[in-house]
């Protein structure tokens, strides 16, 4: 499928789980919340459409204010989930994809609010992963600062001070970062992820906080994938 060309509807079979009702773009962001993939459809996209709503993984294409074609989906809790959603939206045409997640801070010297662009990305076995180069370089870039870079750790439950799986070197805990850089590659579909901290020693963020937050992250990864 070329580049910039969406999805036309009825041109193949439909995937397994998603069951698309408006063209997906090449470019997506990934959001866990279905309520957060809302939120970001109303504030980065002109007009946005419902483009799937099976299995209450909600996702939203529209264009940019630039123009740009962007699908924003949502893709559950949990790395399988995550992995399945990936794996459906390559089958149907997308290219690229930055995921704009949660996560909690095991060490204090990350703050709640903050944005971190991800390094790289490892599993509770130990397995590693790296986002891809070049969206990475160009999160960085655009969320200025000098930007926050770091690892994450994805477990495969929800995160609990003290839990036994995270290990020294863990100083950011997620559920879903590895499993989709894991399966991007294999997908041949590059991603990269932005990582808002939630929680940490300092406190949890409201969720008025979280919600200004996602929206910082959503206009970061979409000024990115519309260059």
């Amino acid at each position: 499928m070329p580049a910039g060309t969406a999805l036309l509807l009825g041109s193949g079979p439909m995937p397994a789980r998603l069951r698309p009702t408006a063209p997906i773009a090449p470019d997506a962001i990934l959001v866990g919340d279905p309520g957060r993939a809302l939120l970001l459809a109303q504030a980065l996209l002109t007009g946005p459409k419902m483009s799937n709503h099976a299995r209450g993984l909600w996702g939203y294409s529209g264009r940019t204010p630039a123009g740009h074609e962007l699908t924003i989906q949502s893709t559950g809790m949990g790395g399988p989930s995550a992995s399945i959603v990936l794996a459906d939206l390559a089958e149907l045409g997308v290219r690229r994809a930055i995921r704009i997640g949660t996560c909690a801070a095991t060490a204090a010297e990350h703050s709640s609010g903050e944005l971190v662009v991800v390094e790289a990305a490892r599993t509770s076995d130990g397995e590693g992963v790296s986002p891809d180069p070049e969206l990475t370089a160009a999160l960085e870039r655009e969320l200025g600062g000098p930007a926050r870079t770091a690892a994450v750790l994805s477990l495969d439950r929800l995160y609990r001070p003290g839990a036994a799986e995270v290990a020294a070197p863990a100083k950011l805990v997620d559920m879903q970062t590895a499993a989709l850089l894991r399966r991007g590659p294999e997908l041949e579909v590059a991603i990269a992820a932005i990582l808002i901290v939630i929680e940490s020693e300092a406190g949890d963020l409201s969720e008025e906080e979280l919600e200004a937050a996602a929206k910082k992250a959503g206009e970061v990864a979409s000024a990115v994938l519309s260059a």
